[in-house]
């Protein structure tokens, strides 16, 4: 291929990555750019973990698909990831992922409300209240009343908290790595493309749409 239809190429992948990412309400930058390169190549072919048996059942082989594969993948990936947590926190205080995700938004804010806290985990008021109290409970973070309204609630992190979340995140570090595991840098390129824009598709059904049919929700 010559250099004037690379050219070619590129710009119009460009064009393609622009108009998508506008549809999608997504900023534009290179690393994403990347990334929409990256998945648009031809998919290598691995060997991979065979997750079905084999007894062939109709309405399982309807329902077949690329849609199935990552929804299973996604969640076993998830517990992988839940083990190593589980290894990285054994000899601290903060007792889970969801603890420690509290924590370093957290460390990223002078405080929040609970509910903002809560949001920005995709969690339940319940669930998430519930974390609040126990790093409250461990002296890990810290409770204050809005200077402006008196009614509400907010949390910052304490300075225990900060030793605590510091004393662990060179093994959630480790986490990370072990988590993205075998893949490349390209790879990982691709994949964080892809998972930002799948967690931009789905914060909007959460924060937006929570009371819609699930029948309506599936994307088109």
């Amino acid at each position: 291929m010559k250099t004037k239809a690379i050219i070619i190429q590129f710009i119009e992948h460009l064009s393609n990555y622009e108009a998508e990412s506008e549809k999608h309400g997504i900023d534009l930058n290179f690393s994403d750019f990347l990334g929409y390169l990256n998945s648009n190549q031809a998919a290598v072919n691995i060997k991979t973990k065979q997750l079905q048996g084999d007894v062939k059942t109709p309405e399982l082989i309807e329902n077949d698909g690329s849609e199935t594969d990552i929804s299973i993948l996604i969640v076993l990936l998830f517990r992988y990831a839940k083990g190593y947590i589980i290894k990285a926190l054994k000899d601290s205080k903060i007792n889970s992922a969801d603890e420690f995700s509290f924590l370093i938004t957290l460390l990223t804010h002078e405080s929040l409300s609970k509910t903002e806290l809560i949001q920005k985990q995709v969690m339940e008021k319940t669930s998430g209240t519930e974390i609040i109290n126990r790093l409250c409970k461990l002296g890990l973070i810290n409770q204050l009343h809005d200077a402006v309204d008196k009614r509400s609630v907010r949390v910052s992190i304490s300075q225990e908290g900060r030793v605590e979340l510091f004393k662990v995140l060179p093994h959630m570090q480790k986490v990370s790595q072990l988590v993205a595991g075998n893949l490349n840098t390209d790879e990982k390129t691709t994949l964080a493309y892809m998972l930002r824009k799948l967690e931009h598709f789905h914060n909007d059904i959460f924060l937006n749409q929570k009371e819609v049919p699930l029948h309506e929700l599936v994307y088109s």
